[in-house]
């Protein structure tokens, strides 16, 4: 069965999962969470639910909270990939200090590794602890809620306008080789037709590469770019440079509203008539019953010291709630959802063995996969490349 009229899904992975305590749980596996064959486990529970994409969860500083240690997310995603064969794979990297032109041939790489299911999530980081990790860069005070307000100047609203020139930087690297640029002649000797290799030129305020990137087009020409947005002005990044953004709403009016403000920018940056989906964000506790979930996340509660809360909605129930929020959601104008689960194994298993059931029994949710790439999971065509002759 094909995917059907349904949410798309995702999950995003986070150590021992998005509680604080997860580690601590009985069924976690702390001593094994820097090692290959968890991130391989967690992957492959995802892909036999048939899920769109996973994402891998990274930052440029230690988290505050939980498992006090992180690996390179598109280095995991890299180890992942030859070991599955399906589902979307979306490593997390910060735009803020890293340099496009590596970020592009890693992402390319990992298409091509994966046969063409790489994505991207894009992300800032303005902080001094992120700062002192480079010591090129010091950022002044900036505040939170200054991204609800997108004509206001300030560091905040340049850390998300240096992140569209960053995506636009990796997505003319990945146009810079035409998709027939490799000659591969062994009796002439020409490998690759330099007449099919174009520079790029970008020069803006914060990045100027010439190019082209040393890596040929990836598989599916343009891996898709994600983002998380809070407010006016990393929706305004998400509409100007993603493909996919992941929105916060606590409730469906809070969802409508959200949807209607993200196509608002969308329309401004005169991307209307393409795809942009928009995913809502939830942090699950699954449980056969709406009790044993309560429970189990009291339990974290307890281990931690306090109530666990989110930027996101917190999800605390059974499967087919589960189900019955995301649809009604998803009539709000939503096209999928990325769930992080609350503890790992146990709530990705209960998205993959409990939620993903539920779906397909409404008859809203794939059996098998109906395509071979991420983008063409998610219904985007494979793009033409921009320098190549008409």
């Amino acid at each position: 069965m094909t995917r059907g009229s349904g949410p798309r899904l995702a999950v995003a992975l986070d150590g021992a999962g998005w509680h604080p305590a997860a580690w601590r749980s009985p069924d976690a596996r702390p001593t094994e969470v820097f090692g290959a064959g968890y991130w391989v486990d967690l992957v492959r529970e995802a892909e036999a639910g048939t899920l769109d994409f996973v994402t891998f969860r990274d930052t440029l500083s230690l988290p505050s909270d939980g498992v006090r240690g992180r690996l390179d997310a598109v280095l995991v995603a890299a180890r992942v990939a030859p070991l599955t064969s399906g589902i979307g794979l979306v490593p997390e990297i910060v735009t803020t200090h890293t340099e496009p032109f590596h970020l592009s041939k890693a992402i390319a790489t990992l298409d091509y590794v994966s046969s063409g299911r790489a994505g991207v999530r894009v992300q800032v980081a303005g902080r001094a602890e992120d700062n002192r990790h480079f010591g090129r860069r010091e950022f002044g005070g900036f505040r939170l809620e200054d991204a609800a307000e997108p004509d206001r100047a300030g560091l905040l609203a340049d850390l998300f306008d240096e992140a569209a020139d960053y995506v636009e930087v990796l997505r003319r690297l990945w146009d810079s080789w035409e998709d027939d640029a490799e000659i591969r002649d062994v009796t002439t000797g020409r490998f690759v037709d330099r007449e099919k290799l174009h520079y790029i030129d970008f020069a803006g305020r914060w990045f100027s590469v010439k190019g082209p990137s040393i890596t040929p087009r990836p598989p599916q020409g343009q891996p898709p770019v994600t983002a998380l947005a809070h407010a006016a002005v990393p929706y305004r990044l998400a509409a100007r440079a993603a493909d996919v953004v992941y929105v916060t709403p606590f409730d469906r009016a809070q969802t409508a509203t959200i949807v209607a403000a993200v196509r608002d920018e969308q329309e401004k940056a005169g991307r209307g008539a393409e795809t942009l989906h928009v995913f809502g964000d939830l942090v699950v506790f699954l449980g056969e019953t709406e009790q044993a979930a309560a429970d189990r996340k009291a339990r974290l509660d307890d281990r931690f010291g306090a109530e666990y809360t989110s930027d996101a909605h917190v999800f605390t129930g059974t499967p087919a709630g589960l189900a019955d929020l995301l649809l009604d959601w998803h009539a709000a104008g939503l096209s999928g959802f990325r769930l992080r689960p609350g503890a790992l194994p146990d709530d990705l298993a209960a998205v993959t063995r409990g939620l993903v059931p539920e779906l397909r029994s409404r008859g809203l949710f794939r059996t098998e996969y109906e395509a071979s790439t991420l983008r063409g999971l998610l219904g985007l065509a494979r793009p033409a490349n921009r320098y190549a002759a008409v």
